[in-house]
């Protein structure tokens, strides 16, 4: 542990000199050691820092960060450098970004090399050099590489002890989840937790995005089958098919990743749900601070309803100040079994196919999974015609469709846009325009606010009063209507409150989820009493179940009300 103040290190979690609470997030640097050939990971405030452990030598600083080149990833590498095939076997070779350091010395490669590539040669290159890729000297040279950081590995190791059975103390086991997405950071996860704990038995849920590497499943299986006491659950949205929600609402883009909700957090809420009905969960995840800007502004345990996903639950993290390179020391260390796309060269497993991948891991698909790849980009040059792109293949090519925002050419967008008129008759009173006709659905999603009283209406208007649920005093009413310009209509009036116009900001956000909802699961996601399930029948909320904290017509959990709001608004 670390005090940010008297920049000491201690095994307390509060500093002995001036007793503020101590962290786990040490100062962490790759220094070179020449003699052995390996990245040395020392802390800014060790004593011998600058000196090899292993072999007492100085060494010299290199880089932030640093994760291991498997033997398969340094063939291509030197196919792609023009050297001959094999000829780094005997190196040390390391990588971050798009930057190699082979023996310590760096080599950047230009993302126009990826872009510029020939694949379909480099996969003929690979397939004919393939048998004589020794892994031998690699193995020898991670030997050095473990020895000389054991001291990195036993205080990263009890550290995470420590701090997993802090977080699980106050939660029954059976109430403990693993996050297991098949990627390197949920594979150290999941192995700390168990081992910290001793229990092989805990729960893990894997979210199948099926936009899954094929390795990714292979591993999954695997995984299973190496941890047959552990209850594996598998997340899967079976209902959506990813390429026909693109084709109405756009692709998933760098600021509008709508696919997450649809086809993981979605999907694994429903498997808590299920589980777990409303009881509150510990889950731990693989998430760390340094993988981008927007985690390193997460708290290693996370509860509040603004920074977890699943309101379900609660998210610790025990790797959360860990980096690339003491996750490969922790997996190399412990030969544990991992995803074998890391040994291809890509440094995250996720979605093959997500807009925060980066050019090279898109060459790597084009490499690895051709027919995936070729199928991806000839949808992403007709979704661009279709919305009148003049140069379609260049915005796909260059990555702009990344940067895609708002539902700009397509149909789908005119539904987020509440439409209404004020009604002349009567005070605080709206007409609302619907995409179809005013049904059993429309009227339900209005449980949240109050106590839905259909026997309290005007029969021949077909109305619905909606009472508070404090007080049983009418606070709105609900009827279809007919007005000129909308095929479809809801009068919707407010009273009986304070804030009408807060009330019908509410009203329009239910109104815009029953035009627009594209069934993203985000509204369950979201729901900490488990009252809301979205299927093929429609949208549904549990009137046993809510709880109506209105945290589902709150702008500040979902814009407008609804996620596709955010993604298919226009200009």
């Amino acid at each position: 542990m670390w005090c940010k103040n008297c920049n000491i290190e201690t095994n307390a979690s509060e500093c002995p000199v001036c007793g503020s609470p101590t962290v786990a997030d040490l100062p962490v640097e790759i220094f070179w050691c020449d003699s052995c050939g390996i990245p040395v990971i020392q802390t800014a405030n060790q004593s011998d820092r600058g000196v090899c452990p292993r072999c007492g030598r100085k060494t010299k600083y290199l880089t932030a960060d640093l994760r291991p080149v498997f033997p398969e990833e340094r063939l291509l590498m030197e196919l792609l450098l023009h050297k001959e095939p094999n000829s780094y076997r005997h190196s040390s070779v390391w990588a971050s970004n798009n930057r190699y350091y082979i023996d310590g010395k760096s080599v950047a490669v230009a993302n126009s090399v990826y872009l510029e590539a020939d694949v379909e040669r480099l996969a003929a290159e690979l397939e004919r050099h393939k048998s004589d890729n020794s892994h031998e000297e690699f193995d020898s040279m991670i030997a050095r590489f473990v020895e000389a950081n054991k001291g990195r590995l036993n205080y990263l190791r009890d550290e995470a002890f420590e701090f997993i059975q802090r977080a699980a103390s106050t939660y029954p086991e059976e109430r403990i989840v693993l996050s297991f997405s098949g990627g390197k950071d949920s594979t150290v996860t999941a192995d700390l937790a168990i081992k910290a704990l001793s229990n092989p038995s805990l729960v893990h849920i894997f979210g199948d995005t099926t936009l899954e590497f094929p390795s990714t499943t292979e591993y999954a299986n695997r995984y299973r089958k190496a941890h047959p006491d552990a209850i594996f659950q598998i997340a899967k949205n079976d209902e959506q098919d990813f390429y026909e929600v693109c084709d109405k609402i756009g692709p998933p883009a760098r600021m509008m990743r709508w696919c997450c909700s649809m086809f993981k957090t979605g999907p694994i809420t429903r498997v808590i749900n299920s589980l777990y009905r409303s009881q509150q969960i510990l889950t731990f995840y693989g998430i760390r601070k340094s993988e981008s800007v927007s985690r390193s502004k997460y708290n290693r345990i996370e509860d509040s309803a603004d920074a977890v996903k699943i309101q379900q639950q609660t998210v610790a993290s025990p790797i959360f100040f860990w980096k690339d390179i003491d996750i490969w020391l922790y997996i190399l260390s412990e030969k544990i079994d991992f995803n074998s796309a890391y040994r291809l060269g890509y440094d995250r497993v996720g979605c093959w196919c997500c807009p925060n991948n980066n050019q090279r891991a898109q060459f790597l698909s084009k490499l690895y999974m051709p027919e995936q790849s070729k199928r991806w980009r000839n949808f992403l040059i007709g979704f661009a015609q279709k919305i009148g792109k003049p140069d379609p293949e260049v915005y796909v090519d260059t990555g702009k469709w990344k940067a895609r925002q708002g539902g700009n050419g397509l149909p789908s967008a005119r539904d987020v846009k509440i439409r209404f008129t004020n009604c002349t008759a009567e005070d605080h009173a709206k007409i609302y325009r619907l995409v179809r006709p005013l049904d059993d659905e429309f009227i339900g999603l209005f449980v949240p606010f109050g106590c839905i009283a259909p026997e309290l209406g005007k029969k021949m208007l077909h109305e619905v009063i909606v009472l508070d649920i404090k007080t049983n005093v009418p606070i709105l009413s609900i009827q279809p209507f007919s007005q000129d310009g909308y095929e479809y209509a809801a009068k919707v009036r407010t009273m009986n409150v304070a804030d009408h116009d807060d009330l019908q900001r509410m009203v329009g956000y239910q109104v815009r989820k029953f035009n627009a909802c594209h069934k993203c699961l985000k509204c369950e996601s979201l729901c900490r009493s488990g009252a809301i399930s979205i299927s093929n029948d429609g949208y549904y909320i549990d009137a046993s179940k809510c709880v109506r904290c209105k945290a589902c017509v709150t702008a500040k959990y979902l814009d407008g009300g609804c996620m596709m709001e955010k993604y298919l608004r226009t200009k």
